[in-house]
């Protein structure tokens, strides 16, 4: 599924707050789920449609898990409306992030 290659790629931004990366979602998929990397982004299927703010909970409450931080730790920056999102998660480092995602 993702190898040490396509993670290395995913471009993680570390600020005072936490880090910044950027998601590729895909709504209405039949399980929420982690599918890798493709180019600089992190690719998330996501079984919510694109609906009253549904999908971007989901998302946020799938990151918050995946990374092992409070869901109020992330935060949608940019792309709220789009398939392309930027997010922040706040109280974890680089390196950590990279650690869980390999």
């Amino acid at each position: 599924m993702k190898s040490d290659n396509d993670i290395a790629s995913l471009k993680v931004t570390e600020n005072a707050a936490g880090v910044i990366f950027a998601i590729h979602v895909q709504p209405r998929a039949s399980r929420t789920e982690l599918c890798g990397v493709q180019g600089d982004e992190l690719r998330l299927r996501l079984t919510s449609p694109p609906v009253d703010d549904a999908a971007n909970r989901l998302c946020q409450e799938f990151l918050a898990k995946l990374l092992g931080v409070a869901k109020s730790r992330v935060t949608i920056v940019a792309g709220a409306k789009s398939r392309h999102k930027t997010v922040q998660v706040a109280g974890i480092g680089r390196d950590a992030v990279l650690a869980i995602l390999n």
